[in-house]
Formats: C-alpha cells, structure tokens, sequence
C-alpha cells in the first residue's frame, strides 16, 4: 500500500450524456466527459465554448468611469499634457505598463512610464515618485496594475494638481481612492461583465476604448498578463488568451521573438502552460532583482540588436532568480520543520530577497499545505515585507482585511497577497490568523486535494482522443486542465530517469495485457523503492503526446498516485540490504525473528523499530496486529509459521522478505534410497566404521560429500539402526523395521528444504501470490512454483 499525497475527489458524470454527445458530434468519449463535465452539453454550447469570435469581447464602455478616462486621456494628448504611466513589476504589471505606453504613443500622447523598484519603493504608488512626476512637469497620471488602494497617494495627487486616473483589477478596499476616474471591474456599482479581467485585461479594455476598435497588436500582450497572473480563463478573458497565443505563434514583437529564442521553445507548438512557465517568469525576474523596466524595454522596443540584448538580461536575471528561490526556500524549510508545523506558516529572516519570497510561500505551500506569508526583515527600517499564498478555503485577503491595525500597506486577492508591517507585529499577524484559521477552516481543509475530472481507462486513450482535449484549451484558472484518474492498473515496468534519478518512469497495462501507457512523474524518484515490482497502481494526472523520433505517442503525466493492496518488498538474498536508505529510514516497522540465532542482525536495524522474536514462547504476537510494515528477518521452521504471521497482520501495507539463513538444504540434497541401502549394507557387512577418521576416504571412493556421510549415520543412529563409540559406527544386530521419516533429522532436512523451496527461491510473483491467498483465505497450493 502506498498512500496518495492527497485527498482524491472524483466527479460524478452523467455517463449516458457522455455517450450521447460523443454520438452526436463524434468526439472521443473521453473529450465528450471533459465537455458533460464543465456543463456543455449541446452542439451549440461547444460551437460558443470551441470557436469563440470577437462577440467575446465586450464594449470597454461598460467600466465604470471608462469615459471619463478616455475624455481625460484625449483632453491631455490634444492639450501635449506629459502622462505618466505608473506600473507595477510583476509580469501582468510590466505587460500592462507595456501596452499602456504603445497604445498612448500610437495616439500621440507625450507619455512615459515608471515602475517603482520593489527593493526601494514597494508595492504601488508612492508619494515620492508622485512629487518627483510633479517637477518633471507631469499633469496627468494613469496606473496599470495598481493604485486601488493608493487612499493616500491620491489625495498627494490632488495637492500637487495631477489628475489620477486609476486602473486596477485587485479586490477593491473599503475606501477607495479619490483619482479622477477609477476603472476597475471589481468596484461597486461597475456593471462589466467581465469581473475576472487582469491587469493587462483593464489596460487593454482602455486601449480599446481610446483606438475605437479591439487592439489585435496587442492580443499577445493580454494573453502572457493574463496567464501570469492566474486570472479565470473564461469568456473573453479565455479568448484573449487564445488570440494571444496565435499572436505569438507568429514571433511579431521583437522582444519576445529573442526571448522565446532564449528558451529554445519552438514557437508552433506554443501554449498557455509555456507562457506561464517560460515567458511569465523571465519577465517577472527582472522586478524581483532589480528595477523592471529592462521587462518593459524588452516588449516595447522595435529594435532587433537592442531586443536580443535585453532578452539576454532578462534570461540571466531569472537564472540567478532560480538560485536564489533555492537558497531561501531551504532556509524556510528548516526554520519550518524545527518549530513545527503550525495551522498557518509565518516565516521570515533578514536579508532574504524580497523579490523571490512569493515563489518561496507558493513552494512552502506545495510542500506543507497551509496558508503562508514569507518575509524579509529591513532591520534599519524595523520593516518586514511579505508575500502571502493560501489554500482552498482560507481566504487570504479577507483574512488580512482583519488585521488592518497591524498592516500599513497590502492588497491582493484570496489565494494571494502583498503586505509591508513592522518587524514587532509579525507575532501579532501570525496568532491573528491562526486564530482565524483555526475557527473557520475544517479538518478536511486542512488536507491537499485533487478534483479529479475524468476516470479513464486506458483503452479509451488515443492521441486522437488526446488531439480532442488539446482543442478545449486555454487551460488555467476557471478552465482548468482536465485531471484524469487511471484506476487500479497493472505496472508493467518502473525506473528511475534523470541526471540524478530524480523522475520516475511507469509503464501500465491493462488486465488483458494488450494496451499499455507511458506515465512519467516528475520529482517523484523517490517513490521508486516504495513500489514494488507487481503492484497494481492508480495515478491521477494530465494526458499529453509525446513526440519521439518523429513518432507520437499518449504519455500520462502523474500529478499523484497510490498503491490500494498491500505490497511485497523482495529483500531476499540481498547483501545491500543494510544500506538501503528508503528501508532504512521507514517510520516503524515491526521485524519478526523466528530464530534464536538470528539475534546477531539487531544491532543493524534502526533502534526505534519493534521486534518480535517469534521463537520465544513469551513473544508479543500482537505488536504483528498492529504492524504496517513487517520485515521477515529469517525463515522459520515451518510454513505454518509464515501463514500465522501474515495472517495475524490485519493493518499490513508493506512486508519486507529477507529470509536471511545461514545454511542451504535446498542445494544439499538428502541423500537417496539407494544410497541409504548401499551404506547399511556397508556397515552391515563391516559390522563397525571409524566414521570420525574415514569418512573422507568414503565419501571419495563414493563420490559422495562428507556431510552425506554425516547425515546418513545421524539418521541411522536416530532410527537405532546404529551405535556410535568414539567415533566409530557399530551396527545393532537386532534394528526394528523403520521408515527413514522417522527420523526427526531426516523429516526436518526435508522440511526446511521445502521451507526454502516455497520461500526463498521461489519466484517474485510466486511468493506473492502465495501470500495473498494467505491473506485472503484461499485454498493454497502444495508449493510455490519456482
């Protein structure tokens, strides 16, 4: 048995609609449940849902305070006002500031921009870069990405007479800021029907508002903000993403032509999911180290040498991003497990970047499964800065709404969130929100879980069936990428692959053995010695082709996966046994001694583990009852003994073979009848044998071993066939008529060798077998078939 690493919820699917759709339309069945499953179920629902069109796209106007902006923005480009764009530095900011700035430059405007520095400034508007706008003669400024909760910034707006115009789409606060127009869909008394737009998505309803047409240059723009910033990828959002991703099939903008080429991506087989993994954190790694404006001279620019350059630095930039998330998440990780995990991680040191800290709580996350916040201590300022990410159920904004009193600055969204706070009330935050975890969150929420999509078998995968899924994409946010449950298959094969082993590779079949599945695990090697050879598997995970030598083939991608029976771990004759680190390190597990001699391999097992020495008649066999991890140190006398173990062991998940012994019957073959008649007549005829000095003269006038010798004469002297005198054989003139089973010497060479035969040198799937109908009561077989 191997438990998954989460709870496993499988959706219920209407199975005759499934195969009503798929006759209808001749999609796979597998496509059909993906499509029954979001809730389209006509031909008309997956015409809207598969060929969207610009009817998607939605009259900017319908913002609120859209035509104030616009009537503002024209007014300054008409009067040759300076417009300031003010930006933020993560990938959906740089994309809007970006976009902002071509649009504004493309309609004349005297525009410029600006993203503050993380490190210096923060998150947002700040008063300081306001004034310094306000001597450089700046009349009228424009956020992208930012500025809903700039309550105070605003009012400095005012006093230095620069008109705001704020566009934003993070959850609005109680008080909002009082700018000239405030465009965010979230906002109260805002009739857009689109309230899921990112930031990049407001920039270009503006941009779409000011051209009077839909910005098709920028589509490619939209999509990477979006995808970025893990907005829902529905509706139009979902065809802003797909227009996008066409666009930059293309390579048109010079900038992310020379990034892609940094990549080594190929440009036809884009998607969502390499935006997100590719070009989202290149441009994210600049506004994590340093100033991001290099992010958005790289998108704006129209210049190939100047392009190539850039990109260059942003590729560095995130290289050096990766070392450093690396660094710090190990420190978080030890500052965690030394105090324990509690309901809610708060975890901070001084020096830690303060650009990387959201991808290290997204990975403590992933880890431990609880609400993070990470921080970076100022000590000079007495300033902490930090990143928040949540789990399902626990709101992380609303839960810091409730601790205003403590936080100067944040904003973000349920699963996210920025903050600054003073050093000393880093305590307060944390019992704040433990508190509030505690009261609102269930057991089961505290518990990492997997919707499951789709159970499937693996006669129903095909790449055309693969082909058919690929078409449902964008996938993400609010369409997210079908999960798919493989239930209970045959492993045919599993390995270790990688550099350093680091994933894993299966392969599984079906019962009748003629359609089988690659699966691949990435960073999951180390459970490779945690299932055993014939286990029946179950994964959850992604479908997708993979491509070869020009050929294509299904591949499963696992996301998570579980052993439901229990398994049989083969130690047997393995002399690596002691240093096998996996075994090794088990919890618990519970060894069962059935030889007294056996004693002298206590000392190698881990200190903490329970033995149960089976040849004791005083031996707690209950420990076995308990047991879920049993390692058989030896062989027994018997196979009852074997049977009464696992028998007893109703909690059993994993039993290790080792069936060490010190010497082999089973090679040493008891002598035959003839043998026997040819040595009694012998010694009848000689009447006596000096078998403690002539035994190896026999024995090679025979060709016989000495032990034959040996085993013979000890079985004729318990038979009371024979006499011995100091080494020398006498024969009992009157022996009573006995059968060589008789002799318990005989009968327990027989025995063990047998015992052996069943155990040690049976086969891997023989012994398993054998130990199933144990478990399960069935009628054994009289040996196991080597």
């Amino acid at each position: 048995m191997l438990s998954s690493q989460a709870v496993w919820n499988v959706t219920e699917i209407d199975e005759e609609e499934v195969v009503l759709l798929s006759d209808k339309t001749g999609i796979s069945k597998i496509a059909a449940r993906f499509l029954v499953q979001r809730g389209i179920k006509t031909k008309e629902e997956i015409d809207a849902f598969l060929h969207m069109d610009e009817e998607a796209v939605h009259d900017p106007f319908q913002l609120k305070d859209m035509d104030k902006a616009v009537g503002r923005i024209k007014t300054a480009i008409q009067a040759g006002e300076r417009i300031l764009i003010f930006g933020d530095y993560d990938a959906d900011g740089v994309t809007s500031t970006s976009l902002m700035y071509m649009t504004l430059r493309e309609i004349g405007a005297e525009a410029g921009f600006y993203v503050p520095n993380r490190f210096t400034e923060g998150y947002g508007p700040n008063e300081n870069a306001f004034r310094q706008a306000a001597e450089e003669g700046v009349s009228l400024i424009i956020t992208v990405d930012t500025g809903i909760s700039a309550v105070h910034e605003a009012q400095v707006a005012k006093e230095l007479g620069i008109d705001l115009i704020i566009t934003d789409h993070h959850e609005p606060p109680p008080e909002l800021p009082e700018g000239f127009a405030v465009i965010n869909p979230k906002q109260e008394g805002c009739s857009y029907p689109n309230s899921h737009l990112a930031g990049v998505g407001v920039a270009f309803k503006v941009a779409q508002a000011l051209l009077g047409r839909i910005p098709e240059e920028y589509y490619d723009l939209a999509a990477i903000g979006t995808v970025a910033d893990l907005v829902s990828l529905q509706g139009e959002n979902r065809f802003l993403t797909i227009k996008g991703v066409q666009a930059l099939s293309r390579y048109q903008r010079p900038g992310l032509k020379a990034l892609l080429e940094r990549t080594g991506s190929n440009p036809q087989e884009l998607n969502e999911e390499q935006i997100g993994f590719l070009i989202g954190p290149r441009l994210n790694a600049a506004g994590r180290l340093d100033a991001a404006d290099p992010a958005v001279e790289l998108l704006i620019t129209g210049d190939l040498a100047e392009a190539d350059e850039l990109a260059q630095m942003v590729d560095d930039l995130n290289k050096e991003r990766q070392t450093i998330v690396k660094e710090i998440a190990a420190e978080a990780e030890t500052k965690v497990e030394e105090e324990g995990v509690p309901p809610v991680i708060v975890v901070g040191n001084e020096g830690w970047n303060a650009g990387v800290i959201g991808i290290v709580a997204s990975r403590l996350v992933e880890k431990y499964y609880r609400p993070v916040i990470v921080l970076s201590y100022d000590q000079e300022t007495g300033l902490a800065k930090g990143s928040a990410r949540s789990i399902k159920g626990f709101d992380m904004f609303r839960s810091l709404s409730q601790c205003r009193e403590w936080l100067p600055h944040f904003g973000g969204h349920p699963m996210a969130a920025g903050m600054t706070l003073k050093i000393e009330h880093v305590e307060l935050l944390k019992n704040k929100l433990t508190d509030i975890a505690l009261n609102s969150l269930s057991e089961d929420d505290w518990k990492k879980s997997l919707d499951i999509d789709l159970p499937v078998s693996l006669e129903e995968v095909s790449l055309q069936a693969i082909y058919d899924l690929q078409q449902m994409a964008p996938f993400g946010m609010g369409n997210p990428a079908p999960k798919f449950l493989i239930d209970d298959v045959n492993l045919q094969m599993i390995k270790k692959i990688g550099a350093n082993g680091d994933h894993l590779k299966l392969v599984v079949e079906n019962t009748g053995k003629d359609k089988q599945l690659d699966c691949i695990g990435f960073r999951m090697g180390n459970l490779h010695d945690h299932i055993s050879p014939l286990s029946r598997v179950s994964a959850v995970g992604k479908l997708a082709v993979n491509e070869w030598n020009g050929q294509s083939k299904p591949q499963f991608i696992i996301e998570d996966l579980k052993v439901k029976e229990w398994q049989l771990f083969d130690f047997r004759g393995d002399k690596r046994l002691w240093q096998n680190e996996p075994f090794m390190n088990l919890g618990l597990c519970t060894v069962v001694v059935f030889q007294e001699s056996s004693s002298q391999w206590f000392s190698r097992l881990p200190g903490h583990w329970e033995i149960v020495r089976y040849f004791d008649e005083s031996a707690d066999l209950e420990k076995i009852e308990k047991a879920d991890n049993i390692l058989l140190l030896d062989l027994p006398d018997t196979t009852e003994a074997i049977k009464q173990v696992i028998s007893m062991a109703h909690k059993l998940e994993r039993l290790f073979a080792a069936f060490i012994h010190e010497k082999d019957y089973f090679f040493e073959a008891v002598p035959t009848r003839d043998q026997f008649k040819w040595f009694y007549g012998f010694l009848l005829k000689r009447q006596s044998f000096d078998i403690k000095n002539r035994t190896h003269e026999l024995a090679k006038y025979k060709g016989w071993s000495e032990n034959a010798v040996h085993f013979m004469s000890k079985v004729f002297f318990e038979l009371d066939f024979v006499k011995m005198n100091n080494g020398v054989i006498e024969i009992n003139p009157q022996p009573q008529k006995k059968d060589l089973t008789a002799s318990s010497t005989y009968q327990k060479h027989l025995e063990l060798s047998h015992i052996e035969n069943e155990l040690y040198y049976s086969s891997y799937r023989s012994l398993k077998l054998w130990m199933d109908r144990v478990i399960n009561n069935d009628h054994l077989p009289s040996a196991i078939q080597a």
